[in-house]
């Protein structure tokens, strides 16, 4: 593809359909890896004509295989955290630009110019470590906020308190994004009673406290930060754009992403709005990458096209989607 910044600019259901087409065909000819997955599964890229015939890969393969779709130098490799002894995720990304230009322009998207807000940041099982695309996304959000309040927090829950509540005194627009364990840690100590605060979570208890249902979280921290709504970013480390969910875990994607659901018996069967299944993603901006994404995730579609994002599937792989091993 010639102009791989044109995804950004798609603005319906047909444009869409038609880039991923042209984003399947360059990546079938260009990722080895997809190719023979695509080819274990009998797809002729020519006679796919629907985003439901899409091949999308197991999320796995970022652990085992360099999956990239370009020739270019690598400019950064993004790891996924991963728990003790476990094999983590690999995303090597060839062009930054892609990637700062589709966070950016998807948060604008949803809640407009980072200009407006103060971006306090508690992300400290991010910090620990190299790697996370999470950290370089907010890095560059604290960067651009321009205000001299924004920062990162990792763990002076105490000064971070005196900043949260000084900021909403004054009616500062503040967005406060963190990991789900160290917000629960937060409210436990400090409840607060905040008025012009964005209170987003990125999930995650990282090992660190019980896993929790999305609703149930919410509302312990809804309570403890005093705000009628939690906001959610669901991203991970083998994407380079971000759904966001502006309460009740219901989440939007921005024009260049799209989320389908497959059927937990059978991988390659997409299903109607409505029903549960595992979430396959279509991220457009990992156009040197992969694009068509099978995910761990569970989640149904309404009639509206928002998306519910429910868990994660008990097993570690899944079922119906390990045709090949390399």
């Amino acid at each position: 593809m010639q102009d791989k910044n044109k995804i950004f600019s798609i603005s319906g259901p047909e444009e869409f359909l038609k880039m991923a087409l042209e984003v399947f065909q360059f990546q079938y000819v260009n990722n080895k890896t997809y190719r023979q997955f695509c080819r274990l599964l009998n797809k002729d890229p020519e006679l796919v004509t629907s985003l439901e015939e899409i091949p999308f890969l197991p999320i796995e393969f970022f652990k085992n295989q360099q999956i990239i779709s370009s020739e270019d130098p690598v400019e950064i490799t993004f790891t996924s955290s991963g728990t003790t002894g476990s094999q983590t995720s690999k995303h090597p990304v060839t062009n930054l630009e892609i990637y700062r230009k589709s966070f950016r322009k998807g948060f604008n998207t949803f809640y407009g110019n980072i200009e407006e807000f103060a971006v306090l940041a508690l992300l400290p099982s991010y910090l620990e470590r190299e790697g996370s695309s999470l950290i370089y996304m907010v890095q560059d959000l604290i960067e651009n906020s321009k205000n001299p309040h924004s920062g990162f927090y990792l763990n002076d829950l105490e000064a971070l308190r005196k900043k949260l509540i000084q900021l909403d005194e004054k009616g500062h627009k503040v967005l406060l994004i963190g990991v789900s364990f160290a917000l629960l840690d937060l409210v436990e100590k400090h409840p607060f009673h905040l008025r012009k605060t964005v209170v987003m979570e990125t999930g995650g208890m990282k090992g660190r406290r019980k896993e929790m249902i999305r609703k149930e979280l919410h509302q312990v921290l809804s309570d403890g930060f005093g705000v009628k709504k939690i906001h959610s970013e669901y991203g991970m480390t083998e994407l380079l754009s971000q759904a966001y969910s502006r309460g009740d875990g219901v989440f939007d994607c921005p024009p260049w992403m799209k989320i389908l659901v497959r059927d937990p018996e059978d991988a390659l069967q997409i299903l109607p709005k409505g029903k549960t299944g595992g979430l396959n993603i279509i991220d457009l901006a990992n156009i040197n990458s992969c694009s068509f994404i099978a995910t761990q995730d569970l989640g149904k579609e309404s009639e509206d096209g928002k998306m519910e994002i429910l868990g994660r599937f008990d097993n570690s792989d899944i079922r119906g989607c390990n045709l090949m091993v390399l």
